[in-house]
């Protein structure tokens, strides 16, 4: 098939990109730089430099496409309205990537007994995720109009990306936070708990997806899951420190941000993938916690 991927200079978009050119697909890769364009290009993969506000371009790419992933900006409604509308009847298959931060609980380092499978789509906690909420039921609508909808989850991905930007989100910034504080860092307790899942399962999810997803389904990527707390104790050993230390919620806002701190790393995430695992996905790389000692964040923490 040939498959328009946006994003495909991403973390998750270039190794989603590299693992559908592996399984034989032609791939058309949306950047937004010349530069990127380039490398896509060094790769065997097409690309076309635009936006995603160009909804014209989006439009023309959808349709010569045999079927569309969207992996670049999660919460952009504007190109999922473009690529739904290209889409429309076709039979074509279309992907969406969220997150499952969309059930994040801003529990701000607490630990919630709360565990979410594919069917919980309507569950939103924070105000702030219901805009992504919404979009990704609008995707899922989709499928009564014949496209071949889905929805990607991933949890806290990890690991080498294979694409231009091997690197991933929440890791390299509890990394920085450690070398600054000489200890892993977490928010208050550290007892939230995420699901987690290595980028090159999480791109093999999407070539399995696209190959025999069902139209209108929701897709949780997860291979187990881990607490603040153990990941911040592997960033100590990695980083030769013997103590793990605790932001308060005000420090951490200065560190990270606020929205980072009240969706992400003071919250809990924990989710079972139970819809991938019907479609015969196995996840076998190195789990989290081993990834990180075994040095995968090797180059982030000389960066740091």
């Amino acid at each position: 098939m040939k498959v328009l991927v946006t994003g495909a200079s991403g973390y998750i978009g270039g190794s989603v990109a590299n693992a559908l050119l592996a399984s034989g697909h032609d791939v058309v890769g949306l950047v937004r730089s010349e530069e990127s364009a380039g490398s896509l290009r060094a790769a065997g993969i097409e690309p076309v430099v635009g936006v995603l506000d160009d909804s014209g371009l989006l439009t023309r790419l959808a349709k010569d496409a045999d079927a569309v992933v969207n992996a670049a900006v999660v919460d952009h409604r504007g190109a999922a309205d473009a690529l739904v509308a290209a889409l429309r009847g076709s039979g074509k298959p279309f992907i969406q990537t969220s997150g499952s931060g969309v059930i994040a609980d801003g529990a701000r380092g607490e630990l919630s007994h709360d565990v979410f499978t594919d069917q919980d789509e309507t569950v939103v906690k924070l105000p702030q995720r219901q805009g992504r909420a919404d979009l990704c039921r609008f995707v899922l609508a989709a499928a009564d109009d014949g496209v071949v909808s889905s929805v990607i989850h991933p949890t806290m991905v990890y690991g080498r990306g294979t694409g231009q930007n091997p690197n991933s989100t929440q890791i390299p910034m509890m990394i920085r936070a450690a070398k600054k504080r000489q200890a892993g860092m977490v928010v208050g307790k550290g007892e939230n708990r995420w699901s987690n899942v290595h980028i090159e399962d999480l791109a093999e999810l999407y070539a399995l997806v696209l190959a025999k997803g069902e139209a209108g389904t929701s897709y949780y990527a997860e291979n187990g899951e881990n607490s603040m707390l153990d990941i911040a104790g592997a960033i100590g050993r990695l980083l030769g420190y013997d103590t793990v230390g605790s932001f308060t919620i005000p420090e951490a806002e200065n560190e990270y941000g606020e929205f980072m701190t009240l969706s992400s790393l003071g919250s809990n995430s924990r989710v079972r993938a139970t819809n991938a695992d019907k479609l015969g996905w196995k996840p076998g790389r190195r789990a989290l916690i081993d990834d990180i000692e075994h040095g995968s964040y090797y180059q982030d923490e000389q960066r740091a």
